[in-house]
């Protein structure tokens, strides 16, 4: 019985057959759902296929021909940053795949420097994936893919202009330093990016990202997600890991010694940012202008 690429997460159907791992009955059954042509995954307990796994199956799709790329690459590199219902995304050099519903394929031959393997997937590199959604779609999530990507991978966005000198005429190249000059790699997630540049597309003034508040009587630090720190104005996003009982708790000391401190601490969620933007510029206007 030889391996089957991606079994049984996502794989080739007539490979799995003919490695006796699967019959054609119960490949067509409830376990598996066809994605692609010949391309299976196994069936997620719960709702559709997710970014991830949906990237998994397209790159077993174009195995030996192409490679992640885009929010797919992203996703496999451990920076999610895209859409929930974005389509997989690759890249070939050549026009023997088409795009089709769920998968989006780009043409262009890729330098093998900007090529990484992770966990056996081949993808685009974290530098490359950042400039090629830099040069695409709205500013904001422009913004949020290249943060995501310096953040976790721990590079200067400003190493974009390479790209950006090597690929001149290349479609979307004149849109990157805008992104840049908005771009910050300390940025802490996604949702934190979106309400910097909800803050920024206001007309608020740039704040400043991951401020540390130091107390020197105890020798100890506290970092703001945002911060006028000249006004003593913090903003912070709560994600779902400040729901969990302990965080909580530590979330009360950590905000009552601010505010003894005198320091006003804005706080937000992904329900504001995402449904009442106007919410958030009307109270950190105030909030400005009371301080100012």
């Amino acid at each position: 019985m030889r391996d089957v690429g991606g079994w049984p997460v996502a794989f080739r159907g007539t490979a799995a057959v003919a490695a006796g791992l699967v019959t054609p009955d119960v490949l067509r059954g409830p376990r598996f759902l066809r994605l692609f042509p010949d391309t299976y995954i196994t069936a997620p307990d719960h709702g559709p296929p997710d970014l991830k796994l949906r990237s998994n199956a397209a790159y077993r799709y174009v195995e030996g021909k192409g490679v992640l790329s885009g929010y797919s690459a992203a996703e496999v590199l451990g920076a999610s940053c895209g859409p929930w219902d974005a389509p997989a995304e690759v890249t070939v050099p050549h026009r023997g795949q088409r795009s089709r519903p769920g998968l989006l394929v780009h043409r262009t031959s890729l330098h093998p420097g900007e090529i990484t393997e992770m966990k056996g997937l081949k993808a685009t590199s974290p530098l490359r994936t950042a400039y090629d959604l830099a040069r695409r779609g709205d500013l904001v999530e422009r913004v949020v893919a290249v943060d995501r990507l310096a953040n976790v991978h721990r590079f200067d966005p400003d190493l974009l202009l390479n790209f950006s000198a090597r690929y001149r005429g290349t479609r979307g190249n004149e849109l990157v330093p805008t992104v840049l000059a908005h771009a910050d790699r300390r940025a802490g997630s996604p949702m934190e990016t979106r309400l910097r540049m909800l803050i920024v597309q206001a007309g608020l003034p740039k704040p400043q990202v991951q401020w540390a508040v130091q107390d020197e009587r105890t020798r100890t630090a506290v970092w703001l997600d945002l911060a006028w720190p000249e006004l003593m104005i913090g903003i912070e996003y709560e994600g779902e890991g400040h729901t969990e009982p302990e965080q909580v708790l530590r979330d009360v000391g950590r905000y009552t010694g601010l505010v003894d401190r005198r320091w006003r601490i804005y706080r937000y969620t992904k329900f504001e940012i995402l449904r009442r933007p106007g919410l958030i510029v009307a109270q950190l206007t105030r909030a400005w202008e009371c301080a100012g």
